[in-house]
């Protein structure tokens, strides 16, 4: 498509044209700095290696169990799990389902409506990724809980996995130490030398300013992208819910590795010891 710098609207002011124009170079720039983001994950060296060969329940097609290494279709390296924090973060005060099974649990027990938000789009875009990528959903939950709520919301094409009887979520920061669940997004990759673990949404840990969303996941999420794209945006109420949900566990996740630092630095455990301390998980 040929560029057109001097693109204009019909009935806009010549004040409206100028602050546009200063928004598209912001927006230049934010291109700019997303290809580079890219690029910078894309190049990263090989993660660590996954330390056991994890074994779900399936929630969907039958159940039944299947390995982690068995995720991987034959000549697709790549997958991508997303923990899906069901059941929700126990501060959640959000209204449940409205109907069905699933809104007959506790509500503590019910998913977590944000999760849900990004599943429900992910299922669509499910097909399309696979012809270039494994992707999966896991959960601690039970299997059945998990199958109830997909056929609930419609789900036809997420590949559906409980994690309640292995270490994954624990081992791949998708739950504190307090059993709290975490949403993040895992990529891994296999080659000759095994299955490692290759990028995750780490801005969920990162510090951030007061009222501000983590925003890790966000890319994967359509709503709040079509939402910033309008006048009245995300909502100022919206914003600060998210920030206090988010931050809940991540702070309790923070205060327990900072305990397991002290604790590595009394016992000299080297297990421990290679453990993130207060300032490097902060």
């Amino acid at each position: 498509m040929p560029v057109d710098p001097d693109t204009r609207f019909p009935g806009e002011s010549d004040e409206y044209r100028r602050e546009r124009d200063r928004l598209r170079e912001a927006e230049i720039e934010l291109r700019r700095a997303i290809e580079r983001v890219a690029a910078q994950r894309r190049a990263l060296p090989a993660g660590g290696a996954v330390p056991d060969d994890y074994r779900f329940e399936e929630a969907v097609d039958g159940g039944g169990e299947v390995r982690f290494s068995e995720l991987f279709a034959p000549g697709k390296d790549t997958l991508v799990i997303y923990s899906f924090m069901f059941p929700r973060s126990s501060g959640d005060t959000r209204p449940g389902p409205a109907s069905g099974e699933t809104a007959r649990l506790p509500l503590a027990e019910t998913p977590c409506p944000s999760c849900t938000s990004i599943l429900d789009s992910l299922d669509g875009a499910a097909p399309h990724l696979a012809h270039r990528l494994n992707l999966a959903v896991v959960a601690k939950s039970d299997p059945e809980r998990i199958r109830t709520s997909a056929r609930e919301r419609g789900w036809r094409h997420l590949r559906l996995l409980s994690s309640r009887n292995n270490a994954y979520n624990r081992d791949y920061q998708a739950e504190t130490p307090d059993g709290e669940q975490i949403p993040i997004l895992n990529v891994f990759v296999r080659d000759d030398q095994g299955i490692r673990h290759s990028w995750a949404t780490e801005l969920m840990f990162a510090p951030r300013d007061e009222g501000e969303d983590p925003r890790h996941v966000d890319s994967i999420w359509p709503i709040w992208n079509v939402l910033d794209m309008t006048p009245q945006g995300r909502g100022p109420s919206r914003t600060r819910r998210s920030a206090s949900r988010t931050r809940a566990p991540c702070r309790r996740l923070r205060a327990s590795r900072c305990r397991s630092s002290a604790s590595a630095r009394d016992s000299g455990s080297a297990r421990s010891r290679s453990r993130p301390g207060c300032a490097a998980a902060a």
